[in-house]
This record gives structure tokens, C-alpha cells and sequence, in this order.
């Protein structure tokens, strides 16, 4: 007789449900019937630029050593974020996505009887994170859909060790400045990690996001994570990296399984970090991108949530599970945010023109239907 391998697991783990990604393409023509070149995705914040030309060259220069295991200290591609960051080697960390970051951090720090802090509507991963380790959660209520930095430090105790702020925020895509940052990083307990989330910093550079590495010298109990998967394009090839002290370096690499990173990845963000002109066509592309798609809320009538991200929430009005489900019939997959307590908005990436105006028309059809 076998035994009940739920009820073994750890009580954190039992009542995990697991993260769902956006709907595949492929998925969709399935269910449907569709031919998968007519459907549209914009669901996963993915870069719809495709990858850098130079990345996808790496690649091919990388694949002949496929026999071989990879660089497990990624030396070459620390090497080129430290020049750029302006750290030392030692400082960097590699995860296989920023999400492996989050892990290696709740893997380190959390245990049965802490607890970490995180806002309302923030992202999936951080109380997956926390719970899997057997962790408890202090969830702050949002303010204005975002971070409310003032509740979340008098949210920290004894038990806390690790709070998770993201900036810009997913799904929401709200933020905050500089002088908010430095006025909670001053107040934060010494004893307390504060992981910024900056996945998807590189689309908001010169506007009044603050850049996390100007704070690391200041605040030893900071790490700042991001990400290759983003506005460098390589989302499937898995490989983020965070930013600390040698200290907190050293003990997420103590957790950090070997090999994490793979050698394809590396070449290709090592390639990528260097393509300045890709990343600014992304940019640009996600700029323009962002406000076709509040031009086209506007003329709906639709209010949304001001995003510094490459994603924009639409606020339907009512539920929007319907309209999701309308959407995914005309051949375009978004985002439902309903696990994020927003049961009445969708998370829509920023695509190509082409794609922003066929997702507008179908929203407008769906509407129209009631």
C-alpha cells in the first residue's frame, strides 16, 4: 500500500499551488483549433523584438561544447556585470532566471518560525518562496495598486530576515522614487535582507525609477536582482543575477546548485549585456508600444494602471474572466491578474504595433458583445 506523499511533504509545500505560467501558443491552437501563426501572445512580458542578433551568434559559437558542463563560476559573464555594475567579482551572484535568486534567498534565510515581508499584489514567486520553506508571510496591503513602503517597514519584527520590494512592480507596474528607497532602506533593521526586485529596471532607465546599485555601498543588508529574461530578450534561456555584499554572495552560493546557469546562457547575456543599440530598440519599441495601448484604453473608456513596466493593467470594469476567455476565442492570450486580488483587470505585455492593434480590436469586439 502506498503512502499519502502529499501528507509526507512539508506542511509549507502542501499547500503550495503551483505557479501558472501564461497560456502556451501552442496550447491555445490545440483547445481551439487555431493555426498557432494567427495567434497573438501577450501574456508573459516577453520581448516581442526577439532576441539580439549578437546573442543568437554566441549561441551558435556555444554549441559545440554542448558536451561539456558549464562554467559553474560564470567568470566571464561576472566578470562583464561587475565592470558594468560597478562591483566586485565577488559580489555577484548567477541564478537560472531572477527567480532562482528569490529562491536561493528564501533557501538561505527563512525557515519555520521567520517570516518575510512583501506587499499585496507583488510577485507570485515571493510567497511561493516563503511558504515553501515553511516560513510565515506578512502581507501589506497595497496603496494606490502599489508598495506602501512606510506599512511594509512597520510590518518588519524580530522573526523577519527577508523583505522582498520590487521596483517596478509585477503585475502592476507601479513604483517608487529615490528618496522613498533611501528613507526605508535607513529604517530597515541590520538583521533584515531587503531583495530588490528589479526585473524589469532596464525600461525605465532615465525616468525617476531609482537604480538599486546606488544604494548597495550604503546598505549592506541589500541585494538587487534582475534579469536577462526582459528587455535582454533571452527569457527562455533562464539566467538572472543579483547584486550584494561578499557576504551574502558567499551564503547563496553555498545553496546555489552547481552548473545553474547554462553554457548557451551564458554566451548569450554575456553577448547581450554588450548589445547597447538591441537594448535601446527595446526601448524605444516598449515606449511606443505603451502608449498605443493607452490610446486605444482611452478610446474604450477603460481606465488602467500606469506602469514603468513592459506590461500595462486594463481595468475591465467588472470581472474579467469573461473578457480573458472572449480574448483567448479571437486568438489573443493576456494575462488574468485575479490571483493577484485583482479579479477585475488584465496584465497585457507590450508587443509589436502589430500585435498591440490586433489585441485593441479584439478587446473592442469582445466588449461589444457584453
Amino acid at each position: 500500500m502506498s503512502g499519502n506523499f502529499l501528507a509526507l511533504a512539508q506542511p509549507g509545500v502542501q499547500q503550495l499551488s503551483p505557479y501558472v505560467p501564461g497560456k502556451p501558443v501552442d496550447e491555445l491552437a490545440r483547445e481551439l483549433d487555431l493555426d498557432p501563426a494567427s495567434i497573438v501572445k501577450l501574456a508573459s512580458n516577453e520581448n516581442p523584438l526577439g532576441a539580439s542578433p549578437k546573442a543568437l551568434e554566441a549561441i551558435r559559437g556555444a554549441v559545440a561544447e554542448l558536451t561539456r558542463y558549464p562554467d559553474g563560476n560564470g567568470f566571464a559573464l561576472k566578470s562583464l556585470l561587475a565592470e558594468r555594475c560597478g562591483v566586485e567579482l565577488n559580489q555577484v551572484t548567477l541564478g537560472n532566471g531572477s527567480n532562482d535568486i528569490l529562491e536561493l534567498v528564501a533557501r538561505a534565510y527563512l525557515a519555520p518560525g521567520l517570516n518575510a515581508v512583501f506587499s499585496e499584489h507583488a510577485f507570485a514567486v515571493y510567497p511561493i518562496a516563503t511558504q515553501a520553506v515553511g516560513a510565515d508571510a506578512h502581507v501589506v496591503p497595497a496603496k494606490d495598486w502599489g508598495h506602501d513602503l512606510p506599512a511594509m517597514l512597520a510590518a518588519i519584527d524580530a522573526n523577519t530576515r527577508v523583505v522582498f520590494i520590487a521596483n517596478p512592480n509585477n503585475p502592476t507596474g507601479t513604483w517608487f522614487d529615490a528618496q522613498a528607497l533611501d528613507d526605508f532602506l535607513q529604517d530597515v533593521p541590520e538583521h533584515v535582507l531587503v531583495v530588490l526586485d528589479e526585473a524589469y529596471i532596464e525600461y525605465a532607465e532615465g525616468s525617476d525609477l531609482p537604480d538599486g546599485l546606488d544604494f548597495l555601498a550604503a546598505y549592506p543588508n541589500l541585494l538587487v536582482s534582475r534579469t536577462f529574461s526582459k528587455a535582454y530578450g533571452l527569457a527562455s534561456l533562464r539566467v538572472g543575477y543579483g547584486l550584494s555584499t561578499p557576504v551574502v554572495a558567499d551564503v547563496l552560493n553555498r545553496v546555489r546548485q552547481p552548473f545553474n546557469v547554462n553554457s548557451l546562457a551564458l554566451a548569450a547575456a554575456c553577448a547581450a549585456l554588450q548589445d547597447d543599440a538591441y537594448l535601446a530598440e527595446s526601448r524605444r519599441l516598449n515606449e511606443a508600444g505603451m502608449q498605443q495601448l493607452e490610446a486605444g484604453f482611452r478610446e474604450l473608456g477603460l481606465g488602467w494602471i500606469p506602469s514603468k513596466g513592459n506590461f500595462i493593467c486594463v481595468d475591465i470594469g467588472r470581472v474579467a474572466a469573461p473578457v480573458f476567455q472572449g480574448l483567448l476565442r479571437e486568438g489573443v492570450i493576456v494575462r488574468p491578474v485575479a490571483n493577484y486580488g485583482m479579479p477585475n483587470h488584465l496584465r497585457i505585455t507590450v508587443g509589436l504595433p502589430a500585435e498591440n492593434s490586433r489585441f485593441l480590436e479584439a478587446l473592442s469586439k469582445v466588449l461589444a458583445r457584453g
